[in-house]
């Protein structure tokens, strides 16, 4: 299995991101996983949406290729641990190609990376920060592989 992990920016927050290092170190112990960030969208204030969300989107889809998409968004399908980790694990029985997580800035994603997505996946009913979100999809990934693998992973 090949996983992928994109979001645009780098995450600012220190706390979170060596967080995303442990976990991305822990994913990479069971499975291959990449982590790219793209660039960043400088200059335009929060007004400008959907521009941003478009320039963020060309970055992002640079890295799709014939990847299996799952997209985080807020009106995604929500799965407890337990099926996310079979869902996992079925879709790389069942597909060849990587997997690849796509985490939407501040703004979320443009349209039509929703529209590319095979999956929309939303991680709770509740809101959180772009950053912790990028976290969380970590965590659960590394999750769901141990589970997959039959590994013991505190409740």
């Amino acid at each position: 299995m090949k996983l992928k992990v994109l979001w645009p920016g780098k995450t600012r927050n220190v706390d979170i991101r060596n967080l995303q290092d442990y976990y991305l170190r822990r994913i990479n112990q069971i499975e291959s996983c990449e982590l790219i960030e793209t660039k960043d969208v400088k200059g335009l204030s929060e007004k400008d949406g959907e521009r941003i969300k478009e320039i963020e989107a060309k970055g992002l889809e640079k890295h799709f290729k014939d990847d299996y998409i799952i997209c985080l968004f807020d009106k995604g399908k929500e799965m407890n641990s337990e099926e996310f980790a079979h869902f996992l694990d079925r879709t790389s029985i069942s597909s060849a190609r990587a997997i690849t997580f796509v985490v939407g800035g501040f703004l979320g994603l443009a349209e039509r990376v929703l529209d590319r997505a095979d999956t929309l996946l939303s991680l709770s009913k509740m809101t959180f920060s772009h950053e912790l979100s990028r976290l969380m999809v970590l965590e659960q990934i590394y999750r769901s592989l141990t589970i997959a693998r039959g590994k013991q992973y505190a409740k």
